[in-house]
């Protein structure tokens, strides 16, 4: 995070576009926002559009604006968002979610600061820094033909990539302080105590939502405290981990990497074995292997020849690991 908030401080003083790589949910709205702030335009507007909301046609009119009579229902004049940003600063969330037509019509903006309005003949000059955010690859959708490359390179000026939550577990008890004081003073409370065990609880959860989902707990046990301590009792299941670990949950939260997910089975493995164990290594992994084995079985429509050579095994291990996981019931 120091990392991110060194190049924050020293893009923001240009005028290069800037591209905000992270998963939903970790601050990529606040970082455009201190990137603007930071700049010599923070006297100027700062307009955020989601693309991911609006479907295509919407989106191209937001961002344009539109001429009367453009399309039914265009019954006057609209100022788009980037003729509201002159001046100042766009912030395009979910950039990946715009289409190819309204890509090339975007790489204009970048580059020519030039546009039209939906249904007009003339040209709009757009004095307007652009900031986009995405949650996704965007290579990897350059390299799938759902994003343009062109665009990719010239939106990518200088990157700005926020770790998840999970990668930065000692920034948690000063989120929780600062969201606890934010929430205090909104709901007129005072829980200005940390219980016994909750942080700890707090920095062993995997936040699959990130500082959003942290957001939401602490606004949650403010309201729902009866005393001035925050207490794990007041903290989801999921978090006091009195329900598994669900790794599909992290997936669908954004793109999340083998390593990552691999630290967090063994994390878990750990915590529900005693302190004092002798086994931890072959409870472990004989769960995750024996998981491996049936999902390789499955794909190979239980041929055990198919699976032994996927696995690198030889048939006759891979015979009796199925045997002795209890895989051939």
């Amino acid at each position: 995070m120091r990392e991110v908030y060194r190049i924050t401080r020293r893009v923001a003083v240009s005028n290069a576009s800037v591209l905000i790589l992270g998963e939903t949910g970790v601050g990529k709205e606040l970082i455009a926002g201190a990137v603007h702030q930071l700049s010599h335009r923070s006297g100027r507007p700062f307009v955020r559009v989601n693309c991911g909301a609006l479907s295509e046609s919407l989106l191209e009119s937001e961002l344009f604006g539109h001429v009367r009579g453009a399309f039914t229902g265009a019954v006057s004049n609209r100022t788009g968002r980037f003729e509201a940003a002159h001046g100042g600063t766009i912030f395009l969330d979910e950039i990946n979610s715009t289409s190819l037509t309204l890509q090339v019509k975007l790489l204009r903006v970048l580059q020519e600061k030039e546009f039209e309005r939906v249904g007009d003949t003339s040209t709009n000059s757009a004095d307007v820094r652009v900031i986009a955010a995405s949650n996704r690859d965007l290579m990897g959708e350059v390299r799938s033909g759902r994003f343009r490359e062109d665009l990719y390179w010239r939106l990518n000026v200088v990157p700005i990539e926020i770790p998840p939550l999970r990668e930065r577990r000692d920034d948690i008890p000063t989120l929780v302080s600062h969201f606890l004081d934010h929430y205090n003073e909104l709901n007129d409370r005072y829980v200005a105590h940390i219980g016994p065990g909750t942080m700890d609880a707090l920095q062993d959860y995997h936040w699959p939502g990130n500082v959003r989902e942290l957001q939401n707990y602490v606004e949650r046990s403010v309201v729902m405290a009866e005393t001035d301590e925050l207490t794990v009792d007041l903290l989801p299941e999921c978090v006091t981990d009195r329900q598994p670990l669900v790794i599909d949950s992290m997936e669908s939260a954004g793109p999340v990497d083998f390593d990552t997910l691999a630290k967090s089975v063994v994390h878990l493995g750990l915590r529900q074995s005693d302190s004092d164990a002798t086994d931890v290594h072959r409870s472990v992994v004989e769960r995750v292997e024996r998981e491996l084995i049936l999902q390789v079985l499955q794909a190979c429509n239980g041929v055990q020849i198919r699976a032994a050579t996927r696995l690198g095994m030889n048939r006759n291990t891979l015979h009796k690991k199925i045997k002795d996981y209890g895989l051939d019931e």
